[in-house]
């Protein structure tokens, strides 16, 4: 798998316009980030690009907003992104259009600029071209550093990818590097355990584990789904009353 992939190492970024993908959908409490995780994970590849000389431009959603909500904007993450980073990060509160335009004409190597949520725009979640291009005109190269979306088909995942060259983040060149080690050529028996909530997004990664491991663990809230499924009482526990449909409505 190593071979199958584009990481940093392949990536000529000086002076070049990144368009990143990371995850910043953190917990905010009060206006204040109560876990820092996803940002000290994703950290480490920006510091990289910023010190090669790219202009890095950072993408992210934030909770499931149905349209523009100033509760869900990425503005009081960024100030933790720089904190942790300890680097001044511009912050502008479109991810597209003119605003986003003219703040990413105005960086020079190295600086750092977060775009607000990019599920401001409906046109996000259903990877339509017209977002996309709109996101891609921002960018020469993109990079993808957020694992735990990456299996989404989104504009800021899936969609940037056929539009610019792309390449994995450390924290996604990571992650690949150890299913390969585990998955490739595991030490038997194995075991994979599977947390989370929603069992939608992860059918298929369900039936290809099911192919390669001899113990799967199913654990947080999306046990429930299956605990139900065998007739089991769950209460008011967080289930997914029709995962299959469900996936067919929000791939």
């Amino acid at each position: 798998m190593s071979n199958a992939f584009r990481t940093l190492d392949h990536a000529d970024v000086k002076g070049k316009r990144v368009l990143v993908r990371v995850d910043l959908n953190v917990p905010v409490e009060n206006g204040v980030v109560s876990d820092a995780t996803r940002i000290e994970r994703t950290a480490p590849s920006i510091t990289e690009l910023a010190d090669k000389g790219a202009k890095v431009i950072l993408l992210s959603h934030f909770g499931r907003p149905k349209g523009r909500d100033a509760k869900d904007s990425l503005k009081p993450v960024a100030a933790e992104l720089a904190h942790t980073l300890k680097r001044p990060i511009k912050f502008v509160d479109d991810c597209i259009g003119d605003v986003a335009e003219r703040a990413v004409a105005a960086m020079h190597p190295g600086d750092i600029l977060c775009l607000e949520n990019t599920r401001f725009h409906a046109g996000e979640e259903k990877d339509d071209p017209a977002f996309v291009a709109a996101l891609a005109r921002l960018g020469d190269l993109y990079v993808n550093d957020a694992f735990s979306v990456a299996h989404r088909a989104h504009a800021s995942t899936e969609g940037l990818s056929r539009l610019l060259p792309a390449f994995a983040g450390r924290t996604l060149q990571a992650e690949l590097e150890a299913f390969e080690k585990v998955l490739d050529k595991p030490a038997r028996p194995l075991v994979a355990i599977v947390g989370g909530a929603k069992i939608s997004t992860k059918l298929d990664l369900l039936g290809n584990l099911l192919e390669k491991v001899d113990v799967l663990i199913i654990g947080g809230a999306m046990a429930n789904t299956f605990l139900m499924a065998q007739g089991k009482q769950v209460g008011r526990s967080l289930v997914e009353r029709d995962p299959r449909r469900h996936r067919a409505e929000n791939p």
